[in-house]
């Protein structure tokens, strides 16, 4: 999923293919999507940060060009590796942990300073600097389909759209949950007697304290994390897969997955670091973060790579879509 958009050329020089309802598919060029975009759609820049204005469903005129069935059906890679279409066909899944009815293990993160930011890449990942932070428990796992079952079963809450007569997707008990909104993520956490990391914690369960850029170190690993990358390299179509099917890129706290599959929310506005003097029109308490990647980040980044640990995006919290999950944190002092 894409982050810091500049509408204008966004998706220029690339065919499309976009959708504008539940069955009518029209074949667009990037001009044309510009100008759906800027002109047809206003609403939409809820979503991408243009600029902000008061729609009330914005959230699902969103989600029709951020479900992954209703975007780009071909896209140029950055990292070197050939485009590919997206969709749900011919996917081999790692095999996962198989979590099924076990409860999402807590990890405790120790008090102390870590390096949060970067100045090698995007205005808003900067300054550098070290940050102190207090103990506390995050999830190792994303929240996954079938924990999230349990919540709305519980609670009556909405479920996502992917699930079917509120029954998640048949063998993807173990997949992270996608579709859920800032607040649907902020309420499991509260019902599961947890919260949402605030950006700084996320990113230091994901990077340790040694400043490396991903969880498993400073160089990228296409075996590591699920990323488009990985999709691209295998000639297959994107997807999330079971939590924890890449041991390889544990963060050096032990957390699977803070690298790819799903963007996860945190509880952080978009705003600048401390120090970042950097201007943007949105930052403020307009947009929430997300970190970590995705199994689908081609349109800012052209299906490259998205997943360093202190890369951020930030959306409307009111959107849903396939790439978007979450995992809960909590305070040391109240145990796991």
């Amino acid at each position: 999923m894409s982050r810091k958009h500049n509408m204008n050329g966004w998706w220029r020089g690339v065919a499309l293919l976009l959708c504008w309802g539940s069955s009518a598919v029209m074949l667009a060029s990037a001009d044309a999507l510009d100008a759906a975009h800027h002109g047809r759609d206003n609403s939409c820049r809820l979503c991408h940060g243009e600029q902000r204005m008061p729609a009330p469903d914005a959230s699902a005129k969103c989600v029709q060009c951020h479900q992954h069935k209703k975007v780009p059906s071909t896209v140029s890679s950055q990292a070197g590796v050939r485009g590919h279409r997206l969709g749900l066909a011919s996917i081999d899944y790692p095999p996962g942990l198989r979590l099924g009815d076990r409860p999402n293990e807590m990890v405790l993160i120790a008090a102390g300073p870590f390096i949060m930011g970067s100045n090698s890449r995007l205005e808003d990942e900067g300054p550098e600097q070290r940050v102190a932070l207090p103990a506390y428990y995050i999830d190792r796992y994303e929240v996954t389909n079938l924990q999230y079952q349990r919540f709305i079963n519980d609670t009556g809450h909405r479920s996502p759209g992917h699930f079917s007569s509120r029954r998640y997707p048949q063998g993807k008990a173990d997949h992270p949950v996608t579709f859920v909104s800032w607040q649907d993520a902020q309420d499991y956490c509260q019902w599961a007697g947890k919260r949402l990391p605030d950006e700084a914690e996320w990113e230091k369960a994901a990077r340790g304290s040694d400043g490396r850029i991903f969880p498993w170190g400073s160089e990228f690993d296409i075996s590591a994390a699920n990323t488009p990358v990985r999709w691209a390299s295998l000639g297959q179509d994107g997807d999330t897969t079971p939590v924890g099917a890449f041991p390889r890129g544990r963060s050096p706290y032990g957390l699977d997955d803070m690298s790819g599959n799903v963007w996860e929310w945190t509880a952080s506005w978009y705003q600048p670091h401390p120090g970042n003097h950097h201007p943007s029109e949105n930052y403020g308490e307009i947009y929430k973060v997300l970190k970590g990647g995705s199994w689908w980040d081609c349109s800012y980044y052209k299906c490259g790579i998205s997943a360093p640990a202190f890369n951020r995006s930030f959306f409307n919290p009111r959107v849903r879509n396939s790439s978007f999950g979450f995992r809960c944190a909590r305070d040391a002092g109240k145990g796991r």
